[in-house]
């Protein structure tokens, strides 16, 4: 009996160790479910370079970026974002809650179009120092609409559009260098383009005028127009514009 009152407190810490070496484990497979989250977030096949990429990251809720490496998704085995997450679980003594077992923990993300879809985080040491932080990114400029439509032409009816006057008409608006400009005379009217580059996946960002006899339009094609490949943001589409989709 005096063996077994001995014996009952060992029995008692083995099964306490057993016990928090589950909820860690526990609390380490739901910071590695965040850092998988985070990848499925990042998943895409549109280019980005490290930093859209860190930049995104570090804007999930509970990640942390620590590190990145690599210049573009596209480029050899794309970006990899060391991130760290944190997961809890709860430790048991008995049938009682003993304590809540809190971790954090690093994985390794990759970020390339070859990466597949809630590809698993592989485990590494946390880098030293503080997550990185990441400025916010340019905003695109401004496409000047308003500017646009009081200054361009008004042609009376029966008149004759110059097309020199509409590109000397743009020329003083002082565009930013990023917005890209295309004039084009056809059938007695001009044509013109404003486009912001975009990124080949997303809606671009344009606008477009026509100056004719009687009458200066300057106008945003619908979003789907403005999809890539949508041929909604060129200058022919100034002149003569594609129907509204339905």
């Amino acid at each position: 009996m005096r063996r077994l009152l001995l014996l009952a407190p060992l029995l008692l810490f083995t099964l306490g160790c057993g016990a928090l070496q589950s909820s860690e484990g526990e609390a380490t497979d739901a910071a590695r479910e965040v850092a998988r989250k985070a990848g499925e977030r990042l998943y895409g096949q549109r280019p980005r370079t490290a930093e859209d990429v860190g930049r995104s990251a570090s804007g999930i809720d509970g990640v942390e970026v620590m590190r990145v490496t690599g210049t573009s998704t596209h480029d050899g085995n794309g970006i990899s974002v060391v991130v760290r997450t944190s997961g809890s679980a709860q430790a048991y003594n008995g049938w009682r809650v003993a304590e809540e077992i809190v971790v954090r923990r690093c994985f390794a993300v990759r970020v390339s179009p070859k990466s597949e879809w809630r590809e698993d985080p592989r485990d590494v040491d946390c880098p030293d120092g503080p997550a990185l932080t990441f400025a916010p990114p340019p905003a695109p400029p401004r496409l000047p609409s308003e500017d646009l439509r009081a200054k361009l032409p008004r042609v009376a009816e029966g008149g004759r559009v110059d097309e020199a006057e509409v590109r000397r008409t743009l020329a003083a608006l002082d565009l930013d260098p990023a917005i890209r400009t295309e004039v084009k005379a056809e059938g007695g009217r001009v044509g013109v383009l404003l486009l912001v580059k975009g990124n080949g996946f997303d809606a671009q960002d344009c606008l477009l005028a026509r100056v004719g006899p009687g009458a200066t339009e300057v106008w945003v094609p619908s979003r789907i127009q403005r999809m890539p490949g949508e041929g909604g943001c060129t200058v022919n589409n100034a002149l003569n514009p594609a129907p509204p989709p339905h």
